[in-house]
């Protein structure tokens, strides 16, 4: 949102105008949508904002790499180097290098809400059939788009490359391709967002439930009709719960307004346990590996290495979190 305002300074004013804004009210902003996002029950309610999101999705990576590759047709050349940016120390170079693990770490992140996702499927045919299916297309495609938006971007301005190719402002022209990107980025978030916490709902409401089983603040439900609006279901713990969460990530975004460092933090976190850890051992228990066969061996020694950039990348992004909130 800010950088919809920055370009259409920089389209008035011009490219070296001082264009500054805050980024505080916007995040308040989304955090009071998503408040209201988040009432949605769960996810065999969220069909419609899952397609707009995966629109819109589409819409800015078709943008992003038209916009480099059409930057390097311009530049005549390709840009920067097999070392890659240049800096000051090996130190230096070495966080880097370790932070890019946890947003590479990121770039898959879906395990998180897979098996929630498969539990709106409809059979036949199978479920987990469709899923698998799904989950191969989708990382083909996504696969494509990150080489692309990637390998152009670095292409089209070298060492100068941002770190978000369309909030970075390595392109100012034509500024109004940039805000409909940027205004795509925003609507697929509103949705991301959702999709990434009902499975945190769910979890959270359903303990609640088989915990204290006759609690009214837990269990009740209230309807409200609304003029023009279908009547409203409300439930005293969703509410509060769901408020809560939606604040305190809003509060922890405002105090780290980092994009590729928070991400660095949040792959790395999620990338071992979630993707890998758990995914190898069901697998051990679901076809009775036994322990120190080949495939064992394999599977452990792959578990461990991504144990260790996990670790590495985690390193090197809160390095990189720490010093840009110190900076």
């Amino acid at each position: 949102m800010r950088a919809i305002q920055k370009s259409n300074c920089y389209h008035r004013e011009g490219h070296n105008a001082p264009c500054a804004y805050g980024d505080t009210k916007h995040m308040l902003l989304f955090g009071a949508v998503q408040v209201v996002m988040s009432q949605i029950p769960d996810f065999h309610n969220m069909e419609w904002l899952s397609v707009i999101a995966a629109i819109m999705s589409f819409a800015y990576s078709f943008i992003g790499f038209g916009l480099g590759f059409a930057k390097v047709i311009e530049n005549g050349r390709i840009k920067g180097s097999i070392a890659g940016v240049p800096t000051a120390n090996l130190a230096d170079k070495l966080w880097l290098a370790f932070q890019a693990l946890g947003d590479i770490a990121f770039a898959y992140p879906y395990s998180i809400i897979l098996l929630e996702i498969q539990d709106t499927l409809k059979s036949p045919p199978p479920e987990n059939k469709t899923m698998k299916m799904a989950s191969m297309i989708s990382i083909f495609i996504t696969t494509f788009f990150y080489l692309c938006c990637g390998c152009f971007g670095y292409a089209a301005f070298g060492n100068d490359t941002p770190g978000n190719l369309l909030t970075g402002f390595g392109f100012y022209e034509p500024y109004w391709l940039i805000d409909l990107a940027n205004a795509c980025i925003v609507l697929h978030l509103v949705g991301g967002y959702q999709i990434f916490s009902q499975p945190v709902f769910a979890f959270v409401e359903r303990w609640f439930t088989r915990k204290y089983p006759s609690s009214g603040f837990v269990n009740n439900f209230y309807t409200f009709k609304l003029p023009l609006l279908p009547p409203l279901r409300v439930n005293i713990l969703r509410l509060c719960f769901r408020t809560a969460y939606v604040v305190s990530t809003t509060a922890v975004a405002i105090i780290f307004p980092y994009f590729n460092q928070v991400l660095g933090v949040l792959g790395a976190l999620n990338f071992w346990p979630l993707a890998i850890y758990f995914p190898v051992e069901m697998y051990f228990v679901q076809k009775k590996i036994g322990a120190w066969t080949r495939k064992w061996i394999v599977l452990r020694t792959f578990s461990f290495i991504c144990l260790l950039v996990t670790i590495i990348g985690l390193i090197g992004s809160i390095e990189g979190l720490i010093s840009a909130k110190l900076g």
